[in-house]
């Protein structure tokens, strides 16, 4: 029946922004805060006894003795505490309803943007005011004079809704004049509302954006890291859905947090979906990745081992393939979760780096693998992690790049190498001294800030690795 009356009949898409929109917070505050201040004023001047105790006559000699008696000094105190109790008041109710204050100043915002561009129109009417020296113009008996008013008479239809903890605007596509800005704004809305776009999408007669409001707040904590049916959290709202969106691609230079992420990364596989024997390690550098050997069975640092642990994982991939195929109960398009199989990783740090350490016949192969795994893995259930300093499209061409669904570009990068990681993209990226900062694809098609799962800085990774069975 809902789908019934949004399809044919009406569909709520939020508050509508309106001309006035654009002073919400001054009528608002003025609604609340007059008459509190003239029912406090009122009851203080009665408690401070500023008034006489008699009441005025009617006559003039009666009110000018009532108004001689009263307690000036009194009356202004009560006048100042009104001020400050009504202060108070409006100051309280921002706190406790700060999230619908935040969301009002939005909606406040979103129509100044649109009246400072000029996104409407407006006309001009006639208005009959008083004219009061018109009173006293006897020969032409005139006291009324028309005055030009302008009237809006075109303002877009723009929606503002928040809905489970989203905020979706809504530009019209009217056919008017201003519509291909409505389909180039979301750049300069992620400004100006302090916000990140999660999506974007056509509806019919709308452009509709999502944003998530104040997105560092969305920080996992290490311990909230639990895959579960193919979807790891990363943040509160950007979760991998790895079954749909395969392969993870991290980028980062030094002390920008990358190892952090593949570490925080394997420790909520393991916590989740996967055994140790589903994680495939390859750390060239010979550094923290490498410290699990022990831990996990298949941890490799040295170059022929990295080269062999590759194809054995894509070895496992094609035989995983053939076997569900065998399967007395396999189903056209139906993945290994279907059959009760687990999914495998292969965890592959600094990828650039070991392909220099390469010649050329040596890097030809070790490309073919990484290219059947992502190219064929995503059915089977093998996926491949990423981590490298700089997306290079010499060792990641040929369409390979494309096949990781979620990225991360880490700490600082120049456009040079955001273009690498995220293609050509209409973002404005900055910069933020934070561990864990950067920006994430994750397969929405839009880039949106990222921050890594918090690590205290009392946890031991080797330790909670030994914990998980």
């Amino acid at each position: 029946m809902k789908n019934f009356i949004e399809k044919y009949m009406y569909k709520y898409r939020g508050k509508r922004i309106r001309y006035r929109t654009k002073d919400s917070i001054k009528r608002v505050g003025f609604s609340i805060g007059i008459p509190t201040f003239l029912l406090a004023f009122f009851y203080l001047s009665l408690v401070l006894k500023s008034y006489p105790a008699f009441t005025p006559t009617f006559s003039i000699e009666g009110f000018k003795e009532w108004i001689l008696a009263v307690e000036w000094f009194p009356l202004f105190l009560s006048f100042v505490l009104a001020m400050i109790v009504t202060g108070f008041l409006l100051l309280g109710l921002k706190i406790l309803f700060f999230e619908k204050f935040t969301f009002m100043k939005h909606r406040q915002k979103l129509a100044r943007f649109i009246i400072d561009r000029g996104w409407y129109s407006t006309t001009s009417v006639d208005q009959e005011g008083f004219d009061v020296l018109g009173m006293f113009d006897f020969e032409n008996k005139r006291s009324a004079t028309v005055k030009k008013k302008e009237k809006v008479d075109y303002f877009p239809k723009v929606f503002y809704q928040v809905k489970k903890d989203y905020i979706y605007i809504r530009f019209p596509l009217d056919g008017m004049k201003n519509q291909n800005q409505f389909v180039d704004v979301a750049n300069e809305l992620e400004q100006t509302l302090f916000s990140e776009l999660v999506k974007q999408e056509l509806e019919e007669g709308y452009i509709c954006y999502q944003f998530v409001y104040a997105i560092h707040r969305d920080r996992l904590n290490i311990h909230d890291l639990v895959a579960k049916d193919g979807k790891l959290p990363l943040m509160k709202r950007s979760v991998w859905d790895f079954d749909k969106l395969p392969h993870m691609l991290i980028s980062g230079g030094t002390g920008a947090g990358k190892t952090y992420v593949i570490l925080s990364v394997m420790l909520g596989l393991v916590k989740g979906d996967c055994k140790k024997e589903d994680i495939y390690i390859a750390d060239p550098k010979n550094a923290d990745l490498a410290d699990l050997e022990g831990i996990f069975p298949n941890v490799y640092s040295q170059k022929n081992g990295i080269k062999m642990v590759i194809d054995k994982f894509r070895k496992a991939m094609q035989e995983r393939a053939r076997t569900i195929k065998e399967l007395p109960n396999y189903e056209t398009g139906k993945n290994y979760r279907y059959f009760g199989l687990r999914p495998q990783f292969l965890i592959f740090d600094e990828i650039v780096a070991f392909m220099e350490m390469l010649d050329y016949k040596e890097r030809e192969e070790v490309l073919s693998n990484l290219k059947q795994i992502v190219m064929l893995g995503r059915q089977a259930g093998f996926y491949l992690i990423g981590g490298l300093q700089r997306p290079d499209a010499k060792y990641l061409a040929d369409g390979i790049r494309d096949q990781f669904h979620y990225r991360i570009a880490l700490g600082k990068n120049s456009e040079v190498g955001y273009g690498m990681m995220f293609g050509d993209v209409d973002k404005k990226f900055s910069q933020k001294e934070i561990v864990g900062f950067g920006y994430a694809d994750a397969g929405k098609g839009v880039i949106s800030e990222f921050y890594s799962p918090y690590v205290p800085t009392d946890f031991n990774f080797i330790e909670a690795f030994k914990k998980v069975e």
